[in-house]
């Protein structure tokens, strides 16, 4: 199914009805330290209900780590928002970063190459691309920054404008709440792909 990405969530209650949402449509829930709360607060208890026993959900030290578990995009098969020249990157020969991570194999792969080998979409007050002309295809991830501040600066420059994906809304409104515009994005690509499961 999908991957619902939480960068650095803040508020309990929203990460709560997201679990709860994750649960409902089969999506997996990954949410990226440091946290605005603990995993047992009460209020994303509340929010969450007992979802989180049926939402597949898995907390990472950072957005790099995170990303290394999702399944790379295939090329030949699957198109991608932003597919570097000449295919898939090579390990070891990293694009300029500053979030550079080690891999296992003790070769450093930045971030930039991470989200080039991944089906990643950001949901941004400062995307220009409307989430509804994208195909989503199952095995999306889709990325969602803190509340307070949205998605860092380099964490949206490691990304293509095409994945950089806007909702709409009236002129002069700052944003829409977290679950509510996760819930969009989730419902959109379940749509797309029929329904499935």
């Amino acid at each position: 199914m999908f991957n619902v990405i939480l960068f650095q969530p803040e508020i309990p209650p929203n990460t709560g009805n997201i679990i709860r949402l994750c649960a409902n449509s089969g999506a997996r829930l990954h949410l990226i330290r440091p946290l605005g709360f603990e995993i047992d607060d009460k209020q994303l208890r509340r929010a969450g209900l007992d979802y989180h026993e049926y939402a597949n959900m898995q907390v990472h030290d950072n957005l790099s780590a995170c990303l290394r578990t999702l399944p790379q995009a295939c090329y030949a098969r699957c198109p991608h928002p932003n597919p570097p020249p000449g295919g898939a990157p090579k390990v070891g020969n990293p694009l300029s970063s500053k979030l550079d991570v080690e891999l296992t194999q003790g070769t450093n792969v930045s971030l930039r190459e991470l989200v080039a080998t991944r089906r990643l979409f950001a949901f941004t007050t400062k995307g220009a691309h409307p989430y509804h002309e994208v195909a989503f295809q199952a095995g999306d991830a889709f990325l969602f920054g803190p509340e307070s501040r949205g998605l860092p600066a380099d964490i949206l420059a490691s990304l293509a404008p095409e994945q950089k994906l806007r909702l709409p809304m009236l002129p002069n409104n700052r944003s829409l709440n977290l679950a509510n515009t996760v819930a969009v994005a989730v419902y959109e690509a379940w749509r797309q792909c029929g329904f499935k499961n």
